[in-house]
């Protein structure tokens, strides 16, 4: 069951700490409890990823994993006052984290839907990163990121490049008719919605929202092709977009590509464990084979 992966997981780790305890320095053991928040995370066992990222951080001020980590059990928790916090906090270390910009977009979102326009108000005050800290933990995180990682980080900045930046004047067009396909969206007009969202894309080829929306409708009148397309530009500018890695999962369960749609949808849960929709279509996937 559930339980026996977290003990898996959790009890080597749980022994190296004890271990390390008298042996290692403050860094290695923070190291180990951040690793151990990783499993606890995970596994869905969101308390005690926190109880474990708070004690890594206790003993390594604003690491970057911790602080992720524990903005993604946050999260999980609903406790997105906190998990804001967290994603503001390692932006400081490092403003270049897509999943920390993700993170923040996400519980801005949230936040101004339970608290309204004053949400800002009833945050927990945000750490100030003292500068020593950003440059030593920023050196880290880069040695530290994989070279997939890095990879993508690079396909994505050429691209960018390669990208004429777009004015003021196609942003604001580019929202105007994006909205007028989300307005078609809600009277069930998907096709109509589809040309908005592609005129908007002509304007503001960079918003991830965009590309999300128009694949819901390439969904909805079955061109699974094109949402796939769609969610796969969506993950290009935003790695954990979880509309487009759900969306791109439901297209595949349609083309019968059930290793990618099973795939897309352990990478979403990897995530948000706790996804309801993501793990209810899990359920439903291998049926289908």
């Amino acid at each position: 069951g559930e339980g026996g992966a977290a003990r898996v997981h959790a009890v080597p780790v749980r022994e190296w700490v004890a271990e390390g305890r008298g042996k290692k320095n403050p860094e290695d053991l923070a190291i180990l409890y951040s690793n151990r928040a990783a499993s606890y995370l995970k596994d869905g066992n969101c308390a005690e990823c926190v109880k474990d990222c708070n004690m890594s951080l206790d003993l390594l001020p604003f690491n970057v994993k911790s602080l992720l980590r524990r903005a993604s059990a946050y999260e999980a928790l609903e406790r997105y006052r906190h998990a804001y916090v967290d994603y503001k906090t390692a932006l400081q270390v490092d403003s270049n984290i897509v999943a920390a910009h993700d993170g923040t977009n996400r519980m801005t979102k949230a936040l101004t839907e339970a608290d309204g326009p004053s949400w800002r108000e009833k945050l927990p005050p945000i750490p100030t990163v003292p500068l020593s800290v950003r440059e030593k933990l920023t050196q880290k995180t880069s040695v530290a990121n994989d070279v997939q990682q890095k990879s993508t980080d690079q396909q994505t900045s050429s691209r960018a490049a390669n990208q004429k930046a777009p004015s003021g004047e196609d942003v604001k067009k580019a929202q105007a008719l994006k909205e007028e396909g989300n307005a078609l969206v809600k009277k069930g007009e998907h096709r109509k919605a589809i040309e908005k969202y592609s005129q908007s894309l002509k304007h503001n080829p960079t918003e991830v929202t965009t590309f999300t929306n128009r694949a819901l409708c390439y969904l909805s009148v079955k061109q699974y092709q094109d949402a796939v397309k769609d969610c796969e530009q969506a993950l290009r500018m935003d790695q954990v977009n979880i509309k487009a890695l759900y969306r791109r999962a439901l297209a595949h369960k349609e083309l019968k590509n059930l290793k990618a749609c099973v795939d897309d949808l352990n990478a979403l849960l990897q995530i948000e464990p706790k996804n309801v929709a993501a793990l209810k279509l899990l359920q439903e996937v291998p049926k289908n084979k």
